[in-house]
């Protein structure tokens, strides 16, 4: 799977005041009508449920110029879940996800499916609101290294 280039996103979600955002490469399109994006978590992960209980989670696109934010909530940096969140500007979606300030595009969704695929939960999520950040250049993944799209 090394050799699966994919744009790098984080996806967060947000319960009860708990807070939880991962790295991920899994994400795309699904349809656009009614607009619905997909989004892939590590179901080995116990804090990922908060996915599941939470009903919300955003996809944040991340530019070459976010890739500390990538590797904090890649858990690369030692930084605990928890602290996170302390590392860059915040906002809310309508769905009540974290949608980062400063960031290409974010898709503010409502889960309305999660299906069980091998090591992973699939995150199935009418999209509810866009945000278009800056045009910047995207941060890519490929060969367990970061990549720079110039546009």
């Amino acid at each position: 799977m090394a050799h699966y280039a994919g744009h790098v996103q984080v996806v967060t979600t947000a319960s009860g005041g708990v807070l939880r955002g991962v790295t991920a490469t899994a994400c795309c399109s699904v349809s656009d009508d009614p607009p619905t994006v997909l989004a892939c978590v590590n179901r080995h992960n116990d804090r990922n449920i908060l996915f599941q209980e939470s009903g919300n989670f955003a996809v944040n696109t991340l530019s070459s110029e976010q890739q500390p934010v990538a590797d904090l909530f890649s858990g690369r940096t030692g930084v605990e879940n928890d602290k996170r969140f302390d590392h860059a500007v915040w906002e809310y979606g309508i769905s009540g996800a974290p949608i980062l300030a400063d960031t290409m595009a974010s898709f503010d969704c409502k889960l309305i499916q999660i299906q069980e695929m091998a090591t992973h939960f699939v995150l199935f999520g009418t999209v509810l609101d866009v945000r278009i950040g800056s045009d910047r250049d995207p941060l890519l993944y490929f060969g367990r290294a970061y990549r720079r799209l110039v546009v």
